[in-house]
């Protein structure tokens, strides 16, 4: 995921988006091409947990409030303001440090930062890790509306109730390959877990895949 957003270079990488290949070199580059990342330690890379969740969430939308070389403050406050609301995050005022947020607050600062930038494709690795249950509610609340607006979200996660309960469709990674397709209305906990261990190699048997007309929002 980090090569995908420009943050690390890999060997040999192909992307296509929108049925038209794309160049991803750098951040910036992914950026322009509307790919957010909301990475898994969201205090360690994802947050300034000591500057306010107004810098918070403009943080990657600078370009879209600058006038001049000079950024825009109100506008800027605007647009925090905006999403504050639109995620109903719970805090006082926009000017609170995001170090004084909860974890789920906290998250809903790193998904705005990428939202007002109108993302296409929203990569999310552990999204919901470390909040509480009414803020994973409301976070998996968000993620369907955006799905129903046509962001593409890929999400990593750990947790198999939340990957059936929110995929549509399932890539099982086993020793950094992808060792299986699934349809998450028609698996189960089990057969995850059967090809995250490798089992399937084990026992020769191949690693199943999805027919193109069976990919829901290919």
């Amino acid at each position: 995921m980090r090569c995908i957003f420009g943050a690390d270079q890999p060997d040999s990488m192909e992307l296509i988006m929108e049925g038209k290949p794309i160049k991803v070199n750098s951040v910036i580059q992914a950026i322009k091409h509307g790919i957010g990342y909301a990475t898994e330690d969201r205090k360690r890379d994802g947050l300034a947990l000591g500057l306010d969740i107004k810098y918070n969430t403009n943080m990657a939308h600078l370009p879209n409030i600058t006038r001049f070389g000079f950024i825009d403050d109100k506008a800027g406050l605007v647009n925090a303001e905006k999403y504050v609301k639109r995620l109903r995050t719970k805090t006082p005022s926009v000017h609170q440090l995001c170090g004084n947020l909860s974890g789920g607050n906290q998250q809903k600062v790193v998904l705005a930062k990428w939202l007002c930038n109108d993302v296409k494709v929203l990569i999310v690795d552990e999204p919901t890790r470390g909040i509480d249950v009414g803020a994973k509610y409301e976070v998996y609340e968000l993620f369907n509306q955006l799905s129903d607006q046509g962001v593409s979200i890929i999400m990593i996660s750990s947790e198999l109730p939340e990957i059936l309960g929110m995929s549509d469709r399932i890539l099982v990674i086993h020793q950094g390959e992808i060792n299986g397709e699934l349809n998450a209305k028609e698996t189960t906990q089990e057969e995850i877990l059967y090809l995250a261990a490798g089992y399937n190699k084990l026992e020769g048997k191949p690693a199943p895949t999805l027919g193109v007309g069976n990919r829901k929002g290919d």
